[in-house]
């Protein structure tokens, strides 16, 4: 599936399996992504971790 990165616009291909949620990262700026969709395939940057995330 080819996607667009929101950070910096580059085009790349994500693996036909990749699911919602799944973070990946942009192979030209480096960003991380969330796959917010697969239909059609929509990334959105990944939120920055929380302080309180895993407690």
């Amino acid at each position: 599936m080819n996607v667009t990165c929101p950070e910096c616009g580059g085009e790349f291909d994500i693996l036909e399996d990749t699911m919602t949620g799944e973070i990946i990262s942009c192979p030209e700026c480096g960003a991380e992504l969330e796959v917010m969709s697969t239909e059609p395939p929509t990334l959105e940057l990944a939120p920055e971790v929380e302080e309180d995330w895993g407690e």
